[in-house]
This record gives C-alpha cells, sequence and structure tokens, in this order.
C-alpha cells in the first residue's frame, strides 16, 4: 500500500515538472485529485526556483512508468478534464489503480475488499484483514514457547544452542529440540557405572542392587565397575547337598522331591539315600531303584482270561471276542445281545455270538452292509402309474396320493380324485348377480342379460313379452335358457350331452331341432327324437376348450308356431377322477 501511494505521489510530482518545463503556470487547472493537485503545485514551484539558482543541474527523476514523447500519456496529457479521481485512460474514460474499483458515477474509485470477496490467498490458521488498495493475512494463534514468527507469517523454531540463550553448565552440552533444548553430560559412563546429577561416574555395587547375581553355592564379590563370583570349597557326596550358608553338608529327602523318585509308591528316606514300597503287581528294582510291573498275563497263560487277556500297569483285565461280554467275574465270556445295542435301523434278531437284521413292509435290506432297511419306492415299480389317479408321492415305508392343488379332493380310497361342487359347498366367489356353475375342477361365475322385450325369470331364464301382434316379435323365441355344461375331453363320438323337449308332446306336434351358431369347428350336430331333439358329439375334442352354442328347437302346434332357444356354455377339460 505504501508503494502505491509512493508510486501515485511520485506520477503527481512528475505532472508539476512538465507544467514549469514547458513553461505553463503552476496553478494550471489540471483533471486530478486534490491530493495530486497539491503535490503537482509543490514541484512546480521547487523546479522554478532550482532553475533560478542553478541553471546547470537537471530536474528529470527517473520514472519507469513515464512514456517517451512520442507516446501518449494519459497522465500528462489529460484527456478526461480532471473528472478522473485516479486514471484516465483516454476518451474522457476513467480507471482506477490496482486493488480498487470504479464507483457507478464513472470517476470516482472505491477500495476492493479481498477479505470479503475471498480472492486473498491467507493460508489456514490466518486471517485476512483488509487495506486500502490491498490486504495482509495476520496469525491467529500465537506461535508459543520456544517458536518465533518469521517474515512469512511462519511459525520457526528457536535454536537456544545457537542462541546462547540456555542454561547448561560447564560439564554438560546443549542439544536443541523442537521447541527447547536437552542438557546432555559430557562425559559418559562405561558399563558397571552410574552417573549422578553432577556427570561424576559412580561405581554400581552387583552384590547389593541385584538379587542373588552368582550361582548357589558361589559368593559374590563387588569390584569396580563389575563383580566376580567364588565357588565355595565344600564338596558333598551323592544323597547330599550344601547348606544355604554353605558351611555344611546335609541329606537330601528324595522323598519330598517334586520329581515323584517312586513314581507314585510309597517312598520312605534314608540318610543319603531313599527305599520304595511298591503296590500289588509290581516288584522293586534295586538297580534302576524303581518300582517295575509284573506281566499277569505272560507269567500265567490260558489261565487268567476265558478269551483274550490284556495286561495292564499294576494288574490285568479279560476281554471277550466280538459277539460276547465280559461276565460278572471279570473272566468268563456271555453272549452278547447286540439288539440291545440297536444295530440295525429296524428289526433285529439276536442269535449266539451275532445277531440277524430284517426289514419291515415297505422296505428291503442293503445288500451293502445288511443293516440298514431301505425304502421302496412304489412310485417308481412298473404297476406305480396305476396307483393314483392324478400324482403318486413316495414316502418312507409308503406312498400317498395327491390331487391338483384347487377344485379336486382325495376320495375315501386315498387313491381317486374327486370334483368338489364349489356352487354347493358355498366356496365360490361369485357375486349376487352372477349364477354359480361347476366344471371338473373350478367354476365359473355367469350373469345372463335378457335381450329387449324379454324379463328376466330366475337366474337362468328370459321370458318373451307380449307382441302385440307384431310380426317381428312374433317370430323371436317364446323362451331362453341359459346352461352351462360340463364333459371330459375325448368323450366318445355320438355321445349325446344336451336333450331338449317341450314339457309335454301332443300328437300333430312338428317338432325341429338345430344349432344356430358357435359350431364353426363342427365338433357337435343335433338329432330329432320324438319328444324333442338330442346335442351329440360329432368330432372327437382331445385337447381341453370351451364352447358357446346356440341351440333352438320349434315346434309347430295347431297351426301356431313357437320357438325355444337355449345358450350353452360347455366345457371339454382333463379328467382327473377314476
Amino acid at each position: 500500500f505504501h508503494r502505491l501511494l509512493e508510486k501515485m505521489c511520485c506520477n503527481c510530482c512528475l505532472v508539476g515538472k512538465s507544467l514549469q518545463e514547458k513553461g505553463l503556470p503552476c496553478d494550471h487547472k489540471l483533471s486530478v485529485s486534490y491530493q495530486c493537485g497539491l503535490v503537482s503545485r509543490a514541484c512546480c514551484v521547487d523546479g522554478a526556483h532550482d532553475n533560478q539558482t542553478d541553471t546547470t543541474r537537471t530536474n528529470e527523476l527517473p520514472n519507469k512508468d513515464e512514456t517517451t514523447e512520442n507516446r501518449d500519456n494519459s497522465v500528462l496529457s489529460d484527456q478526461c478534464n480532471g473528472l478522473c479521481a485516479q486514471l484516465c485512460v483516454g476518451n474522457n474514460s476513467c480507471g482506477c489503480f490496482k486493488g480498487y474499483q470504479l464507483k457507478p458515477d464513472g470517476k470516482s474509485c472505491d477500495d476492493i475488499n479481498e477479505c470479503l470477496l475471498g480472492s486473498s490467498n491467507c493460508r489456514g490458521g490466518e486471517r485476512c484483514i483488509n487495506t486500502e488498495g490491498s490486504f495482509r493475512c495476520q496469525r491467529e494463534v500465537s506461535c508459543g514457547t520456544g517458536y518465533e514468527l518469521t517474515d512469512t507469517n511462519d511459525c520457526e523454531d528457536i535454536n537456544e544452542c545457537e542462541a546462547g540463550i540456555h542454561n547448561c553448565g560447564p560439564e554438560f552440552e546443549c542439544q536443541n529440540t523442537q521447541g527447547s533444548f536437552r542438557c546432555l553430560p559430557k562425559v559418559k559412563c562405561a558399563a558397571g557405572f552410574i552417573q549422578d546429577a553432577l556427570g561424576n561416574c559412580i561405581d554400581i555395587n552387583e552384590c547389593v542392587s541385584q538379587s542373588s547375581p552368582c550361582h548357589r553355592g558361589h559368593l559374590c564379590i563387588n569390584t569396580v565397575g563389575s563383580y566376580t563370583c567364588q565357588r565355595n570349597s565344600v564338596n558333598c557326596g551323592r544323597g547330599y547337598h550344601l547348606n544355604e550358608e554353605g558351611t555344611r553338608c546335609i541329606d537330601i529327602d528324595e522323598c519330598k522331591n517334586p520329581e515323584k523318585v517312586c513314581g507314585g509308591h510309597g517312598c520312605i528316606n534314608l540318610v543319603g539315600s531313599y527305599r520304595c514300597e511298591c503296590e500289588s503287581g509290581y516288584v522293586f528294582n534295586s538297580i534302576s531303584r524303581t518300582c517295575e510291573d509284573i506281566d499277569e498275563c505272560r507269567h500265567y497263560p490260558g489261565r487268567l482270561c476265558a478269551h483274550k487277556c490284556e495286561n495292564t500297569p499294576g494288574s490285568y483285565k479279560c476281554s471277550c471276542t466280538t459277539g460276547f461280554k465280559l461276565a460278572a467275574d471279570g473272566r468268563n465270556c456271555d453272549d452278547l445281545n447286540e439288539c440291545e445295542a440297536n444295530p440295525c435301523s429296524q428289526e433285529c434278531a439276536n442269535v449266539y455270538g451275532s445277531y440277524q437284521c430284517y426289514c419291515r413292509r415297505g422296505y428291503q435290506l442293503s445288500d451293502i452292509d445288511g443293516m440298514t432297511c431301505e425304502d421302496i419306492d412304489e412310485c417308481a415299480l412298473p404297476t406305480g402309474g396305476h396307483i393314483c389317479s392324478y400324482r403318486c408321492h413316495n414316502t418312507p415305508g409308503s406312498f400317498h396320493c395327491s390331487c391338483p392343488v384347487s377344485g379336486y379332493t382325495l376320495a375315501p380310497n386315498g387313491r381317486s380324485c374327486q370334483d368338489i361342487d364349489e356352487c354347493v359347498a358355498g366356496t365360490h366367489t361369485c357375486t349376487v348377480d352372477q349364477s354359480c356353475f361347476n366344471v371338473q375342477g373350478e367354476f365359473r361365475c355367469l350373469s345372463f342379460d335378457c335381450p329387449q322385450n324379454y324379463r328376466k325369470v330366475g337366474e337362468t331364464r328370459c321370458e318373451r313379452l307380449l307382441c302385440n301382434e307384431s310380426v317381428d316379435c312374433l317370430a323371436m323365441p317364446l323362451r331362453i335358457t341359459h346352461y352351462f355344461l360340463t364333459f371330459p375331453t375325448n368323450i366318445p363320438v355320438f355321445t349325446n350331452i344336451f336333450r331338449m323337449g317341450p314339457s309335454q308332446t301332443l300328437p300333430g306336434d312338428d317338432l325341429q331341432i338345430s344349432i344356430k351358431a358357435g359350431n364353426e369347428g363342427g365338433f357337435f350336430k343335433t338329432d330329432r327324437t320324438p319328444t324333442g331333439g338330442v346335442l351329440s358329439v360329432a368330432k372327437l375334442i382331445n385337447k381341453p376348450q370351451d364352447f358357446e352354442l346356440s341351440v333352438e328347437l320349434s315346434l309347430q302346434r295347431y297351426n301356431s308356431l313357437s320357438s325355444y332357444l337355449a345358450k350353452l356354455g360347455m366345457n371339454a377339460e382333463l379328467s382327473h377322477q377314476h
């Protein structure tokens, strides 16, 4: 900021000197600020005084911002007529120095707050402080003891040793650390010595400071910087050892030795020795001075056990061969009932020295181990396909039949499937306005609307209203009745599936039956009967499908022709009932 002010002051002074050189009055009206005008007039008056007293001295000052004579200078040749507060850039346009911005009036300049705009380059831990035309960064936390603030606003460690501000004595040397220093003794003590606070080396008495540095039976003698161990001169024989003072030999109580010299047998201590009292089944070996086991099976072969004899420490035990167990006397063998241990997966029969496995109905004995019973898969047998009418499921030792998930139930014989009449059982989902019709394995919800000039009678029948002698009305059926039928696929051809006729016939009646709609595939045909007509299968139906047929019966009686229409909804599907 100070450099900027110096540059501005220098430029204003050069303006005054230029006025003086060109012979213009020092109070010539310039388009500069008030402060710049004061500096310009002062330099102009001072320059005139210098020319009067010393004509040989030049008044030109080096200025790196000054332009040459053949170039346009916006300061010296003010084209803005003194309207600009800082700089004139020509054509009555004003500008500002670095760190300032032009105000809306186009003349004045306002300081730029770099801290608010975030254009400062302050680092973490530094706070931005705005200044006129610039800014500065200041640390938020002081450096603390042992550190000093550098010109770059960083904390740097103070080397107290180089600065000579430590308090180490003449026997110590200073070592600098981060933020502090240490005083280290100049003299280093050898092994066996310890250094006191003044830096002196003092001998360590290892015989006092350490717990028994020498082995048992040795005497510790301290020396300067070390120690020596001297062996006691007393030697003891077998069964004795030196006392703690190392002055005489005393008896060793071998029976109190944690190693158990007699191996768990009785032990009797003797002066300089010991003796073992062996338990039954052992004998004392005087050479090895231990109790050794007696092998009864080898000493008494065939006389102790009926089958097998096995030696054990201090005794023996008898065992039997496979299929037998040890008797109560521990020597003889009785037959073992292996069936008590359930070796077979199902049934077991005990025999002398062995056993025999057999299986229950629905299982067969495994050929591999002769003990496991394997399930017989009845569904996989050649006759398995005829066991169940729908699906066969093998179970361990048996089987069971199942029917489709919905629409069927298993018959009492456990093999056949019976259709569930949802309409009778009341398990259907038909609404009040719909009629329920049972089909194989399911049901149908049907609603019937009567055509114009008909009224609904019951759930499935529409009757014609009075015709008023209208020819078109009289040609319409007297009654329209809706039916829903089901039959299995592959039903034999010519099988009658629907019968139609008047409630009673009279002599002279002429009856005709025909299919009016729905027989595009030609699967059905009609035939007359004495009492009406029948609908039968004309072509084999080998897959499930639905049909909607309109069958009309016409009756000619007493020169009056009337007709009746049956609308048939038929379902042919696979049967799961046998």
